[in-house]
């Protein structure tokens, strides 16, 4: 029997009551046009309902045209567990308003949840969310007021405190790849990352649930290079064929053979980053980048730093995202995930089992919001959540952490150049606040683990030492009283050898970075 169906097909496999799990991060790997199709079916027939959607990560454009957001509806979904929110605003319209259940749990968590699951074990038992928001002593993950269940319960074995995140039985799974033959077996050579697809698959069959794959293609049995199957088709149940239109490669191109491995694109076509605040905060970053370090830049001004180290060829670092790529220069925006000339992909519970386990060197994320203590908050803000991603995964593993933001948001306006910062506009929102929505950084968790830990804006430098968040650097040309303390909520310490921030930071021409040593 065939199992190649039509994408109205598979909606209608998917029963009132399902936990469905879905891949994909930002545009990459997502299933579109079954996602468009249970949409559709349930805007005729009112079925699936109830639904329980569970995914690593978001799928979406920040709007509601793309992605996830087409299962937006009042009625089709009962709850959600999602590692990462900012993406998907319909998904979390429904939060706000208490019209489902959700949690928000580290993406790499998730990740390596489903590989628990598909083995029959009992969870993941990791510290990764001590004394963040998903530890149950604060919030346990939880978003909102009808969210009652505990998905994540505080353990202690030898002595030490652990997490364990509870596994879900999920019926239906549906994952993306490039080819399937008639056995279903998936290739991903086109895809630009391979995240979840085959634990998400293996968790589902030996839950007794079903597994659709949407492909690019279907071909023969016998036509595809055993080696590059990702997916073998004993985990696959049904096959779609997508439609050009949706099956992007990421949500920047329909494809770019750059991003999959199929060419090298020469590294000189990487256009460099005009002098903003931005720029000026990815060089100050990328100050403290390590020969040969292992690094993982985060999601936003974090992205720059690759453009940087790029412009000012910093030899022998290895870049990493949380997608699974190793290797090449990160890409930004809806495509960040992949990456330019990777020279290696693996799995995304992989990767978070290497990032979890301290492989990396350093790490370099956003700056939303910050207490006095030196938590960070990335994850909510009122009624608008982002979620952690694989923030809490990175920063609580990794010995070097750098938070990269700029000192104010909402409207900052300033002038570079001639080694100097003018602050001609300031932000309309204040990020060094007395408390913070959620904590996503632990600086207690920072401070037991002895880690160094950074927060680098356009004006000045602060660092965490002993615990205490401490000023250390501030721009040539800003104003110590009315720039920097009269634009924060509280007074942090001052370090007694407070310096001036290097001027080079501030000319419009390459700096001659060299990583330190």
């Amino acid at each position: 029997m065939s199992k190649v169906i039509t994408p109205q097909q598979a909606a209608e496999l998917i029963q009132d009551g399902d936990r469905v799990s879905m891949s994909g991060f930002i545009g990459m790997c997502h299933p579109q046009e079954i996602t468009y199709a249970i949409e559709e079916r349930f805007l005729k027939t009112g079925h699936p309902n109830n639904v329980d959607l569970f995914f690593p990560t978001n799928v979406g454009d920040g709007t509601d045209k793309l992605g996830m957001n087409h299962l937006a509806h009042e009625g089709l979904l009962r709850s959600i567990v999602g590692g990462h929110w900012n993406l998907v605003p319909a998904l979390a319209k429904l939060v706000n308003e208490n019209k489902v259940q959700a949690w928000n749990l580290p993406i790499g968590t998730l990740s390596q949840l489903l590989r628990e699951i598909a083995g029959n074990r009992p969870g993941v038992i990791t510290k990764i969310g001590l004394n963040t928001f998903v530890d149950p002593r604060l919030q346990g993950g939880k978003m909102n007021d009808i969210t009652k269940e505990d998905l994540v319960e505080l353990m202690v074995i030898d002595g030490e405190e652990y997490l364990r995140y509870k596994p879900l039985k999920i019926d239906v799974g549906v994952i993306r790849g490039t080819y399937a033959d008639e056995s279903g077996n998936m290739t991903m050579e086109k895809e630009a990352a391979f995240l979840d697809a085959l634990a998400m698959a293996q968790a589902v069959k030996n839950n007794g649930g079903i597994v659709i794959a949407q492909v690019e293609d279907v071909v023969a049995d016998g036509s595809l290079n055993p080696k590059d199957v990702k997916v073998p088709g004993i985990c696959i149940d049904y096959i779609v064929k997508g439609t050009p239109e949706n099956h992007w490669q990421t949500y920047m191109n329909p494809y770019l053979p750059e991003l999959s491995g199929q060419i090298k694109k020469p590294m000189n076509q990487i256009e460099a980053m005009p002098l903003n605040a931005r720029k000026v905060i990815s060089r100050r970053a990328a100050m403290e980048l390590s020969p040969n370090a292992v690094v993982n830049l985060g999601i936003g001004i974090p992205e720059g730093i690759a453009k940087v180290a790029n412009e000012e060829n910093l030899p022998g670092l290895k870049l990493t995202v949380e997608a699974g790529n190793i290797g090449g220069v990160p890409s930004s925006g809806v495509g960040f995930g992949s990456a330019t000339n990777p020279e290696c992909t693996i799995d995304s519970p992989a990767m978070f089992d290497f990032y979890d386990g301290g492989g990396l060197d350093q790490a370099f994320l956003g700056l939303a919001e910050c207490d006095k203590n030196g938590n960070i908050n990335v994850s909510r803000f009122g009624p608008r959540i982002a979620g952690c991603g694989g923030f809490i995964n990175i920063t609580q593993s990794t010995p070097v952490v750098v938070f990269c933001g700029t000192f104010t948001a909402k409207g900052l306006k300033e002038k570079i150049g001639d080694g100097k910062l003018e602050i001609v506009q300031e932000g309309a929102v204040k990020k060094f606040k007395n408390a913070i929505d959620q904590i996503t950084f632990s600086s207690e968790f920072a401070k037991k683990a002895n880690q160094k830990v950074l927060y680098v804006t356009e004006r000045a430098v602060f660092e965490l030492h002993d615990g205490v968040f401490t000023l250390t650097e501030i721009a040539p040309g800003v104003d110590l009283q009315k720039d920097i303390l009269d634009q924060m909520e509280f007074t942090p310490k001052i370090s007694k050898d407070l310096k001036l921030m290097d001027e080079r930071l501030f000319k419009d021409e390459k700096m001659g970075l060299q990583a330190n040593s």
